[in-house]
C-alpha cells in the first residue's frame, strides 16, 4: 500500500522538483516528548516532503507566473501550499492532512519538528551536538540540522503529509545516509550553521551533486520582504 501511495506522490510532486519520504508517526512519536507528538496512531502512514533545488524552476516560476496576482503573502509558501494541497485530487477515496513547516501551534510550537521527520524518514540525517563524542562547546546553545546526501544543504523540509485512513504496520525504517562520518566534519558543520549560517558554508559539508542556482541563491539571500520585486511583483501583491 505504500509503495501504491508513494509511486503517486512522486508522479505528482517529483516533476515540480519536490521529494517524498515514507514514515510511520511511531517512529516519529517515539524519539520526542508527549508536547510534540503527531495525534495519530503509531501505524499512520505518513510521508515529509522536501523542495530539492529544481523547485525554484519547476514549481515557484511557474506558480508566480500564472498566479501573481493571487500572491498575498510569501511567495514559496503559497506555491508549496498549491501543489501539496493538490495531492489531495489523486486521492479522492482517501483522507489526507497537510501540515506546513510554517504552521505553529496556539503554544507557539511548531506543528511538526521538521527535522526529526527528515530523519526518521530516512530522508536526511540530523546531525546535533549529541553526534560528537568531544563536545566543545560547553554552556553554548547548540542547534542541530540536516544534511541531505544528495543535496547537502541545499533543500528544504516543506511539510508533511499523512493518511489518517492507511496503516502500515509492516513497513520497515531505513536510516538516513550518515554523509557527515567523521568528528571533525561534524565539528565544522555544527560551527557553521550556528554561527555563520548567513554565508551558507554548512550548505556544502559533503560533495553536492546540485545546488540553488546564483538566481535562487539570490532570492534567499534577499530579506523576505524584498523578494517580491526579484520575481517581478508588485508592492500591492505584497
Amino acid at each position: 500500500m505504500e509503495e501504491r501511495v508513494a509511486e503517486r506522490l512522486r508522479g505528482a510532486l517529483g516533476p515540480c522538483g519536490f521529494e517524498v519520504h515514507a514514515f510511520k508517526v511511531g517512529w516519529y512519536n517515539a524519539v520526542l516528548p508527549p508536547a510534540f507528538h503527531l495525534p495519530y496512531p503509531d501505524d499512520t502512514l505518513a510521508f515529509v516532503v522536501l523542495s530539492t533545488p529544481a523547485m525554484f524552476d519547476k514549481a515557484l516560476k511557474p506558480f508566480v507566473n500564472k498566479e501573481r496576482l493571487q500572491i498575498i503573502r510569501d511567495p514559496v509558501d503559497q506555491c508549496v501550499s498549491r501543489h501539496l494541497s493538490g495531492v489531495k485530487e489523486k486521492f479522492p477515496d482517501q483522507k489526507v492532512d497537510i501540515i506546513f513547516d510554517y504552521e505553529i501551534l496556539p503554544s507557539r510550537k511548531p506543528r511538526f519538528l521538521a527535522q526529526t521527520a527528515a530523519h526518521v524518514s530516512g530522508a536526511a540525517y540530523y546531525y546535533q551536538r549529541t553526534d560528537v563524542k568531544l563536545d566543545p562547546w560547553g554552556e553554548k546553545k547548540i542547534y542541530g540540522v540536516c544534511v541531505h546526501p544528495k543535496y547537502g544543504g541545499w533543500f528544504a523540509i516543506r511539510g508533511l503529509l499523512l493518511f489518517p485512513d492507511i496503516q502500515v504496520p509492516l513497513l520497515k525504517q531505513s536510516p538516513p545516509v550518515d554523509c557527515v562520518r567523521t568528528e571533525e566534519k561534524r565539528i565544522e558543520l555544527l560551527e557553521q550553521f550556528n554561527f555563520h549560517w548567513k554565508d551558507g558554508r554548512y550548505r556544502d559539508i559533503i560533495e553536492v551533486k546540485e545546488t540553488y542556482s546564483e538566481e535562487q541563491k539570490v532570492y534567499f539571500a534577499t530579506p523576505p520582504a524584498e523578494r517580491f520585486k526579484l520575481l517581478g511583483l508588485t508592492q500591492e501583491a505584497q
